[in-house]
């Protein structure tokens, strides 16, 4: 079954949602100038609101101690979503994986290297470092997705990711901005329709 990440969580009352419908894991912000980004201490609130009932994972981007910030808040893993060097994720593992923007054959090849157990894969949106909600080109991905296990980001909405699923089988989806009502905040019909459909693809 597809793991779902709800992505881009702000809130205890946002988490404690995603979790109860379902959703297997969260995604913290710690990414400077996103409309998500947390300060650790409401992070702290999280993290002790949902524990280990989900995975908790926080995004960061070229942040020099995101492996202190993971031990300060008391999250699981770390997705790399800047301009990190495979040496870089490696050093962080186990629990870390990176993040990598595709917009041809170069960025797929980029994430076959990545080390580590698994990859994200989002659109390549100039200036932008995700969340943006401009769905990948999953013709890019489809071999990928067979390889290794792969994340797949960009544009998912509960509308549309079971076509994803089906399309191109991945190891997991992962949604921000597809299940809010505005940045930051999610909604909760949208969240369970997207864990609903996800669970329910083939």
């Amino acid at each position: 079954m597809t793991w779902v990440k709800i992505c881009g969580v702000t809130s205890v009352e946002d988490a404690v949602l995603a979790r109860d419908l379902g959703a297997d894991a969260i995604g913290l912000n710690f990414v400077v100038g996103s409309p998500r980004k947390l300060a650790e201490e409401d992070a702290r609130r999280i993290v002790g609101a949902v524990g280990t009932s989900l995975e908790i994972v926080g995004v960061v981007a070229d942040m020099t101690d995101a492996g202190a910030l993971r031990q300060r808040v008391g999250f699981a893993t770390l997705q790399l979503h800047g301009g990190e060097a495979e040496s870089a994720v490696a050093a962080l593992l186990p629990g870390a994986y990176k993040a990598v923007r595709v917009g041809g054959a170069a960025d797929v090849e980029q994430a076959r290297r990545m080390p580590g157990d698994r990859v994200l894969v989002d659109a390549r949106v100039a200036g932008v470092l995700g969340g943006s909600g401009v769905r990948l080109e999953l013709a890019l991905v489809r071999e990928l997705c067979r390889e290794r296990s792969v994340i797949v980001a960009g544009g998912l909405t509960p509308e549309n990711v079971a076509e994803v699923i089906a399309e191109v089988s991945p190891w997991g989806v992962d949604v921000a901005s597809g299940v809010e009502s505005a940045p930051g905040k999610k909604d909760a019909a949208r969240v369970a329709a997207f864990v609903r459909a996800s669970k329910g693809a083939a």
